[in-house]
């Protein structure tokens, strides 16, 4: 069958149909599968069933593979059972231990490891099991969010650099070795633009990380909360957004330099297991 590429929304998202990722693809396939990337941000492949190794040959095809992430203290442990290249999502407990991180709680908008300095440029998420409803995954896109910005929002962007806080996971918790942020002019983490270029397609987008703990340099305190405040509400507009609800062997690429996204929480009695690898990227400019 031959590749199809049908866009989810206007916003961002495309579903790539034809292509089993258990098995080598060609050199033109690849090269489709990027031109599509650059052009939706974020790519659904639906009813695969891969193994790890087939995940990691598949995420290596856009990059040099990073390793899982830091998680939070109660996880610590869960690493152990995965590959380095491969961070377990889930809520499941086995023997009184999670094998997983980020829970059954609702993960705010962000993107991914951004208080690092130089952030996974994609992420890729493989669903093994799924609850019956909730844990659907939103994204925004990030070159329309900035595009939209009324005039005096995009004045105050320009030139102002964030600190991207460190301490906290995308659901709240703090990270393993973390202590808890009580001023954020002094959080831990990266400094990034607000506004960054895109080094393959050159649009601008929004690179805001995520809200908790965020600080503008160089403002007051006050002047950078009403700042990030409005940012955020803009950003998490409609229509710069798709929510993809999730069926077992699902498989998402997204490009963490052009979209933010966030899941919902859903029941913790139910199972959800998700493998996911990252990509390296560089330092936002």
């Amino acid at each position: 069958m031959a590749m199809e590429i049908v866009p989810a929304t206007a916003a961002l998202g495309a579903e790539i149909r034809g292509l089993d990722l258990s098995k080598p693809l060609s050199d033109a396939d690849v090269e489709a599968l990027k031109e599509a990337w650059s052009d939706h941000i974020v790519l659904l492949f639906r009813g695969q069933k891969l193994t790890d190794d087939d995940l990691i040959r598949f995420s290596r095809l856009f990059g040099t593979l990073d390793i899982a992430p830091a998680s939070a203290t109660d996880y610590a442990g869960a690493q152990e059972k995965s590959r380095p290249e491969i961070w377990i999502i889930s809520n499941v407990v086995e023997n009184g231990k999670p094998i997983g991180a980020l829970g059954d709680k609702e993960a705010e908008w962000h993107t991914d490891m951004s208080y690092v300095a130089e952030p996974p440029m994609a992420s890729v998420l493989y669903s093994l099991e799924i609850p019956s409803k909730g844990g659907d995954t939103s994204f925004a896109n990030m070159y329309k969010a900035y595009e939209a910005l009324p005039a005096d929002l995009k004045r105050a962007v320009e030139g102002r650099i964030v600190n991207h806080d460190s301490s906290t996971t995308s659901v709240g918790e703090l990270r393993a070795g973390a202590g808890a942020v009580t001023d954020v002019r002094l959080a831990p983490g990266a400094k990034h633009p607000m506004v960054r270029t895109h080094p393959v397609t050159g649009g601008r987008a929004l690179y805001l990380g995520r809200r908790l703990n965020a600080y503008v340099e160089g403002l007051e305190l006050d002047e950078s909360e009403r700042l990030l405040d409005a940012l955020w509400a803009h950003c998490a507009k409609p229509e710069f957004s798709w929510t993809h609800k999730w069926r077992v062997g699902d498989l998402l690429i997204w490009d963490n330099r052009a979209a933010i996204h966030r899941r919902d929480g859903f029941d913790g009695n139910e199972r959800r297991v998700m493998h996911r690898t990252q990509i390296k990227g560089d330092r936002p400019r």
